[in-house]
């Protein structure tokens, strides 16, 4: 059975149509794998440089609520101050939350970690339309600052 197996084998290569057939089939994949492989190089390289620059872009708006929070509480718009802010230290509680992905090193985590305290303050502050959130959160904009320039 094995001599009979072997040799219809054997027979099936010497039919110059299936020989032909099976090169061609053979160069044409090692062409496509010729193509494929830089591209699939040049994708994953694109794909980690639009990672790093989400994480930046999360690092921005981040800066960005705080900073827009700080000018509106200087102008005497405590309610818009008071929303800015709000959606700042909510996304800074995402990023804390976040393993992968996130706009913080360990070491601004850790940083970050004690300012979340002042949130509850701030927003009063904020609700009340007091003239002092408006020196709070530029200190606080100051201290969040070092965070991200010291590290």
């Amino acid at each position: 059975m094995n001599a009979e197996k072997g040799s219809a084998e054997n027979n099936i290569w010497q039919n110059p149509l299936l020989r032909k057939v099976a090169i061609y089939g053979t160069v044409l994949l090692a062409v496509f794998l010729i193509g494929f492989v830089p591209m699939w190089l040049t994708a994953r390289s694109r794909a980690n440089d639009l990672a790093a620059v989400q994480v930046q872009l999360k690092a921005a708006k981040l800066q960005n609520l705080l900073a827009s929070s700080v000018i509106n509480a200087r102008r005497g718009e405590y309610e818009p101050a008071r929303k800015s802010a709000s959606d700042f230290f909510t996304s800074l509680r995402s990023e804390l939350e976040l393993e992968n992905n996130s706009a913080l090193s360990q070491a601004q985590r850790d940083s970050v970690k004690p300012l979340l305290s002042q949130r509850d303050e701030i927003i009063t502050l904020l609700s009340r339309s007091d003239p002092a959130s408006a020196d709070r959160l530029s200190d606080f904009y100051v201290l969040y600052r070092k965070v991200f320039e010291g590290t």
